[in-house]
């Protein structure tokens, strides 16, 4: 992992009225219906692909042992086993078919105190502060509006809180060359293939604590940031 501070690009974005140059490719609904049918064939589509960088999240969060966290995009709820037990634990997502399948692994592992709710992460019911660490694993390149996302995943969590985006990013030539070959199919999706850290990440008035490749050819980033 690498320390670094975000460096504003411009200007330094307020926590309240940050926008994202990026239009939403898809509305909502579009992005709901998409994961509604994908729920059956995600799990073998993206288990174990990227399987790699969710261990390592969850490796984190438990050497933070926060008392309370919120994944946004829980989806199928492949993260949850390997979060502490004694943490207190809330996943979010568009999808009520993957929040179903959610339910069923919180509900396989009495251990954990986990609450699975259908919300949009880009308007979020849960007061100001409500969370220690707030994880984002592989979704803020397919949220219709990124920085809205940010604006109220920062909002919930509290201030010097820990938040932990786990994402793909652009740069590496491999990189360059899997954007051109999916973005046409990505954009049905709502998957941005096209997705900037300096935009997404730097462009935020938050701290950087660390950063490191995950998954096959490092082709993901785990990004650990301070409120």
């Amino acid at each position: 992992m690498t320390d670094s501070r975000a460096r504003p690009s411009g200007h330094r974005a307020s926590r309240g009225n940050e926008r994202s140059p990026l239009e939403p490719p898809v509305s909502e609904a579009g992005v709901a219906r998409t994961y509604d049918r994908l729920a059956p064939l995600y799990d073998t589509l993206f288990g174990q692909v990227l399987e790699p960088g969710r261990k390592r999240m969850a490796e984190l969060v438990r050497t933070l042992q926060p008392a309370s966290l919120l994944e946004v995009g829980v989806g199928t709820g492949l993260a949850l086993g390997g979060y502490p037990a004694e943490c207190r634990i809330v996943g979010i997502d568009l999808s009520h078919d993957m929040l179903e399948r959610a339910r069923e692994r919180a509900a396989a592992l009495p251990q954990h105190h986990i609450a699975i709710e259908h919300m949009n992460a880009e308007r979020m019911r849960f007061p100001d502060g409500a969370f220690d660490c707030v994880t984002l694993p592989y979704v803020l390149s397919v949220t219709p509006r990124p920085a809205e996302l940010v604006r109220e995943v920062r909002r919930v969590c509290k201030a010097e809180g820990t938040i932990i985006v786990l994402n793909h990013f652009s740069g590496s030539r491999l990189w360059w060359l899997l954007e051109r070959a999916v973005r046409s199919a990505a954009e049905h999706v709502g998957f941005r293939s096209d997705f900037r850290y300096e935009e997404q990440i730097l462009a935020h008035d938050w701290q950087v604590l660390g950063v490191e490749p995950v998954n096959l050819f490092g082709l993901s980033k785990l990004v650990v940031l301070r409120n």
